[in-house]
């Protein structure tokens, strides 16, 4: 369910560049919504989806909160891709073969 989740999170172009930027180091709300043009209680929702699913975690010093990667999500989500496409290059050389016996003349 959370890979269900974590998919959910990265199908989000917003969501995804908020992913790239954290991945050069923490950095608080306002600057992550610096590029965005929405305003910042929209923009809270998807840091919300973000850490309901795990990639990012927060923490609070005062006023200010500041965001942080955790990557433990991407590395299931990249197991499952991984695992997905040894199953269908699989099927691709087995669709290959069958191709090429088609394109070879009798004997």
């Amino acid at each position: 369910m959370q890979l269900n989740r974590v998919f959910q999170a990265l199908a989000d172009p917003t969501r995804r560049a908020v992913l790239q930027r954290l991945g050069g180091g923490p950095a608080p709300m306002s600057e992550l919504a610096q590029p965005f043009k929405m305003a910042l209680p929209s923009f809270s929702q998807h840091l919300r989806v973000l850490e309901n699913c795990g990639l990012v975690r927060s923490r609070k010093s005062g006023r200010v909160r500041t965001y942080e990667l955790a990557p433990e999500p991407l590395q299931a989500a990249e197991h499952w891709i991984s695992a997905q496409r040894v199953i269908w290059e699989r099927r691709l050389d087995q669709l290959d073969t069958l191709l090429l016996t088609l394109k070879e003349p009798p004997p």
